[in-house]
Protein backbone atom coordinates (compact mmCIF):
# COMPACT_ATOMS: atom_id res chain seq x y z
CA UNK A 1 0.00 0.00 0.00
CA UNK A 2 2.86 2.46 0.73
CA UNK A 3 4.36 1.94 -2.72
CA UNK A 4 1.13 1.99 -4.53
CA UNK A 5 0.19 5.00 -2.56
CA UNK A 6 3.66 6.76 -3.18
CA UNK A 7 4.38 6.07 -6.25
CA UNK A 8 1.19 6.66 -8.32
CA UNK A 9 1.26 10.28 -6.49
CA UNK A 10 5.07 10.79 -7.58
CA UNK A 11 3.89 9.40 -11.55
CA UNK A 12 0.88 11.43 -11.35
CA UNK A 13 1.99 15.00 -10.15
CA UNK A 14 5.45 14.43 -12.42
CA UNK A 15 4.17 12.89 -15.59
CA UNK A 16 0.83 15.09 -16.20
CA UNK A 17 3.19 18.56 -15.24
CA UNK A 18 6.19 17.19 -17.71
CA UNK A 19 3.28 16.72 -20.48
CA UNK A 20 1.29 19.77 -19.99
CA UNK A 21 4.89 21.82 -20.44
CA UNK A 22 6.37 19.71 -22.96
CA UNK A 23 2.47 20.19 -25.18
CA UNK A 24 2.49 23.89 -24.49
CA UNK A 25 6.08 23.67 -25.97
CA UNK A 26 4.62 22.24 -28.86
CA UNK A 27 5.20 18.75 -29.15
CA UNK A 28 3.19 16.00 -30.27
CA UNK A 29 1.11 13.90 -28.11
CA UNK A 30 3.44 10.80 -28.84
CA UNK A 31 6.67 12.79 -28.39
CA UNK A 32 5.27 14.80 -25.01
CA UNK A 33 3.72 11.45 -23.58
CA UNK A 34 7.42 10.17 -24.35
CA UNK A 35 9.36 12.46 -22.78
CA UNK A 36 6.87 12.64 -19.83
CA UNK A 37 6.56 9.03 -19.15
CA UNK A 38 10.11 8.84 -18.92
CA UNK A 39 10.34 11.73 -16.40
CA UNK A 40 7.99 10.41 -14.40
CA UNK A 41 9.52 6.88 -13.97
CA UNK A 42 12.59 7.95 -12.96
CA UNK A 43 11.13 10.05 -10.36
CA UNK A 44 9.22 6.91 -9.28
CA UNK A 45 12.29 5.16 -9.07
CA UNK A 46 13.41 7.39 -5.90
CA UNK A 47 10.04 5.61 -3.54
CA UNK A 48 10.17 2.25 -5.73
CA UNK A 49 14.21 1.29 -5.05
CA UNK A 50 13.58 1.06 -1.35
CA UNK A 51 10.12 -0.76 -1.46
CA UNK A 52 11.34 -3.22 -4.15
CA UNK A 53 14.35 -3.77 -2.56
CA UNK A 54 12.18 -4.71 0.60
CA UNK A 55 9.65 -6.99 -0.81
CA UNK A 56 12.29 -8.76 -2.96
CA UNK A 57 14.67 -9.05 0.01
CA UNK A 58 11.75 -10.64 2.12
CA UNK A 59 10.36 -13.28 -0.18
CA UNK A 60 14.32 -14.41 -1.09
CA UNK A 61 17.12 -15.11 0.35
CA UNK A 62 18.23 -14.86 4.33
CA UNK A 63 16.05 -12.16 4.95
CA UNK A 64 13.06 -14.28 4.76
CA UNK A 65 12.73 -14.71 8.40
CA UNK A 66 12.77 -11.08 9.23
CA UNK A 67 9.51 -8.37 9.63
CA UNK A 68 9.36 -5.47 7.83
CA UNK A 69 10.52 -2.99 10.39
CA UNK A 70 13.55 -5.29 11.28
CA UNK A 71 15.05 -5.56 7.49
CA UNK A 72 14.63 -1.95 7.41
CA UNK A 73 16.76 -0.83 10.71
CA UNK A 74 19.34 -4.13 9.50
CA UNK A 75 19.88 -2.39 6.06
CA UNK A 76 20.17 0.75 7.18
CA UNK A 77 22.57 -0.05 9.80
CA UNK A 78 25.24 -2.52 7.85
CA UNK A 79 24.86 -0.63 4.33
CA UNK A 80 23.14 2.84 5.19
CA UNK A 81 20.52 4.75 2.71
CA UNK A 82 22.53 3.27 -0.17
CA UNK A 83 21.46 0.00 0.74
CA UNK A 84 18.15 0.69 -0.26
CA UNK A 85 18.90 1.17 -3.49
CA UNK A 86 20.67 -1.92 -5.23
CA UNK A 87 19.31 -2.85 -8.31
CA UNK A 88 18.73 1.17 -8.54
CA UNK A 89 19.70 1.42 -12.72
CA UNK A 90 17.39 -1.57 -13.33
CA UNK A 91 14.39 0.20 -11.65
CA UNK A 92 14.93 3.53 -13.79
CA UNK A 93 15.85 2.10 -16.52
CA UNK A 94 12.18 0.25 -16.08
CA UNK A 95 10.03 2.90 -15.00
CA UNK A 96 11.49 5.18 -17.50
CA UNK A 97 10.79 3.01 -20.18
CA UNK A 98 7.93 1.61 -18.49
CA UNK A 99 5.69 5.09 -18.43
CA UNK A 100 7.31 6.11 -21.64
CA UNK A 101 5.97 3.53 -23.84
CA UNK A 102 2.71 3.57 -21.78
CA UNK A 103 2.06 7.06 -22.13
CA UNK A 104 4.03 7.57 -25.72
CA UNK A 105 2.22 4.70 -27.46
CA UNK A 106 -1.15 5.49 -25.46
CA UNK A 107 -1.08 8.62 -26.99
CA UNK A 108 0.21 7.90 -30.60
CA UNK A 109 -2.85 5.14 -30.61
CA UNK A 110 -5.32 7.91 -29.05
CA UNK A 111 -3.81 10.21 -31.29
CA UNK A 112 -4.55 7.95 -34.73
CA UNK A 113 -7.91 6.67 -33.45
CA UNK A 114 -9.06 10.54 -33.37
CA UNK A 115 -8.04 11.23 -36.79
CA UNK A 116 -9.26 7.61 -38.43
CA UNK A 117 -11.92 7.14 -36.59
CA UNK A 118 -13.42 10.80 -36.35
CA UNK A 119 -11.31 12.88 -38.58
CA UNK A 120 -10.49 14.79 -36.07
CA UNK A 121 -7.54 15.16 -33.84
CA UNK A 122 -9.17 17.10 -31.26
CA UNK A 123 -12.18 14.61 -31.52
CA UNK A 124 -13.57 13.18 -28.11
CA UNK A 125 -13.04 9.01 -27.78
CA UNK A 126 -15.40 6.90 -26.41
CA UNK A 127 -15.14 5.62 -23.34
CA UNK A 128 -14.74 2.07 -25.40
CA UNK A 129 -12.04 3.52 -27.23
CA UNK A 130 -10.11 5.51 -24.71
CA UNK A 131 -10.06 1.28 -22.80
CA UNK A 132 -8.48 -0.48 -26.37
CA UNK A 133 -6.16 2.55 -26.90
CA UNK A 134 -5.21 2.01 -22.98
CA UNK A 135 -5.11 -1.75 -23.67
CA UNK A 136 -3.16 -1.60 -26.38
CA UNK A 137 -0.31 0.67 -24.87
CA UNK A 138 -0.36 -1.06 -22.02
CA UNK A 139 0.33 -4.15 -23.44
CA UNK A 140 2.82 -2.83 -26.10
CA UNK A 141 4.72 -1.01 -22.84
CA UNK A 142 6.09 -4.61 -21.87
CA UNK A 143 8.62 -5.06 -24.15
CA UNK A 144 10.94 -3.55 -21.72
CA UNK A 145 10.00 -6.83 -19.21
CA UNK A 146 13.70 -7.55 -19.11
CA UNK A 147 15.13 -4.66 -17.17
CA UNK A 148 12.36 -6.25 -14.65
CA UNK A 149 14.44 -9.84 -14.75
CA UNK A 150 17.48 -7.87 -14.18
CA UNK A 151 15.78 -5.92 -11.27
CA UNK A 152 14.84 -8.80 -9.72
CA UNK A 153 18.20 -10.60 -9.88
CA UNK A 154 20.02 -7.66 -8.34
CA UNK A 155 18.15 -7.20 -5.69
CA UNK A 156 17.82 -11.00 -4.93
CA UNK A 157 21.53 -10.97 -4.83
CA UNK A 158 22.11 -8.03 -2.87
CA UNK A 159 19.72 -9.32 -0.65
CA UNK A 160 21.72 -12.60 -0.02
CA UNK A 161 25.46 -10.99 0.37
CA UNK A 162 26.20 -11.93 -3.14
CA UNK A 163 28.70 -10.00 -5.11
CA UNK A 164 26.97 -7.51 -7.46
CA UNK A 165 26.65 -7.41 -10.97
CA UNK A 166 25.80 -4.98 -13.51
CA UNK A 167 22.86 -5.12 -15.42
CA UNK A 168 24.62 -6.16 -19.21
CA UNK A 169 26.53 -9.08 -17.07
CA UNK A 170 23.18 -10.05 -15.55
CA UNK A 171 21.72 -10.12 -19.22
CA UNK A 172 24.35 -11.98 -19.89
CA UNK A 173 23.85 -14.38 -17.41
CA UNK A 174 20.06 -14.67 -17.82
CA UNK A 175 20.73 -15.72 -21.57
CA UNK A 176 23.58 -17.88 -21.36
CA UNK A 177 21.40 -19.80 -18.59
CA UNK A 178 17.96 -19.87 -20.15
CA UNK A 179 18.25 -18.34 -23.58
CA UNK A 180 16.57 -15.41 -24.73
CA UNK A 181 13.21 -16.54 -23.35
CA UNK A 182 14.60 -16.17 -19.64
CA UNK A 183 14.20 -12.13 -20.17
CA UNK A 184 10.88 -12.48 -20.70
CA UNK A 185 10.00 -15.13 -17.63
CA UNK A 186 7.00 -13.38 -16.43
CA UNK A 187 5.70 -11.37 -18.94
CA UNK A 188 2.21 -12.60 -19.57
CA UNK A 189 1.34 -11.56 -15.55
CA UNK A 190 3.11 -7.83 -16.31
CA UNK A 191 0.99 -7.35 -19.41
CA UNK A 192 -2.08 -7.82 -17.19
CA UNK A 193 -0.35 -4.90 -14.78
CA UNK A 194 0.30 -2.84 -17.34
CA UNK A 195 -2.88 -2.98 -18.79
CA UNK A 196 -4.51 -1.79 -15.69
CA UNK A 197 -2.06 0.98 -14.64
CA UNK A 198 -2.44 2.34 -18.68
CA UNK A 199 -6.09 2.61 -17.97
CA UNK A 200 -5.82 4.08 -14.48
CA UNK A 201 -2.88 6.12 -14.84
CA UNK A 202 -3.06 7.74 -18.46
CA UNK A 203 -6.48 7.42 -19.94
CA UNK A 204 -7.96 7.75 -16.54
CA UNK A 205 -5.91 10.93 -16.31
CA UNK A 206 -7.35 12.58 -19.61
CA UNK A 207 -11.28 11.46 -17.71
CA UNK A 208 -10.11 13.45 -15.03
CA UNK A 209 -8.69 16.29 -16.93
CA UNK A 210 -11.98 16.31 -19.38
CA UNK A 211 -14.21 16.35 -16.50
CA UNK A 212 -12.46 18.88 -15.06
CA UNK A 213 -12.66 21.29 -17.60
Amino acid sequence: MIESASKGAVLMVSKELINREARNAGLSPFLAGLIAGAGGGVCQTVVMGPCTYLVTARVTGASADLSMTQLVAKTFREKGLRGFYPGGSAIAFRQATNWASRQGFTEKIRDTMKKQLHGDPKAKLSGAEEAMSGILGGALSCWNHPFEVARIEMQARASAGESKMSMLQVFRMVVKEYGIAGLFKGVVPRIGLGIWQTLFMVNGAHIVREKLG
